[in-house]
């Protein structure tokens, strides 16, 4: 038995090349991006190792040379934006029509010695939601202390204040030579 070659198929082929894998995309895309980093590293490579014409005799030629590379770098980096957008809007597109699953379930989950995991866990949390509960209640009975004090303390400060003007009226009338 033998396959029939591609060319009597020439529909399915172009079928097959439209309907690219979306995680191939995804792939092709972080390929994409790891060569615009790479460019760009490159750039400023470039743009470290170039001399500013300040004065300094420098050689033409060189100059034009890494001023070529250098705007190789920038179209070559412009074509991979092109390609990376191209590749973004063609995985939008294929995920369109997809409902978004949460990464939750994609997981799998097995029932085991897992569950004394849990247990464990649960434990913990709600010791944690008590320790928790606890600090709120000494931060609550905290703040009404520090609020008791505060008003003690303005107690005291009026009672300073008036022993203060009592005592600055006695020496007034000591000064003048009034009776007691």
């Amino acid at each position: 038995m033998t396959t029939p070659p591609l060319a009597q198929f020439p529909g399915q082929q172009a079928q097959a090349a439209r309907d690219v894998n979306t995680a191939s995309l995804c792939r092709i895309g972080q390929e994409t991006v790891q060569d615009i980093v790479l460019r760009t590293m490159e750039i400023f490579q470039l743009l470290r190792n170039m001399q500013l014409p300040n004065g300094v005799t420098y050689h033409p030629n060189t100059h034009q040379d890494r001023l070529g590379k250098l705007q190789e770098h920038l179209r070559m980096l412009s074509v991979l934006f092109r390609k990376l957008r191209l590749v973004y809007d063609k995985c939008n597109e294929n995920c369109a029509g997809l409902d978004p699953i949460p990464p939750e379930q994609l997981i799998p989950y097995v029932e085991d010695d897992s569950s004394k995991l849990d247990d464990r866990g649960a434990s913990q949390m709600r010791s944690a939601s008590e320790e928790r509960r606890e600090v709120l209640e000494v931060n609550k009975k905290l703040k009404q202390k520090n609020q008791q004090l505060k008003q003690i303390m303005d107690q005291l400060r009026n009672l300073i204040w008036e022993i203060n003007s009592m005592l600055a009226q006695k020496d007034r009338r000591d000064r003048r030579g009034v009776p007691r």
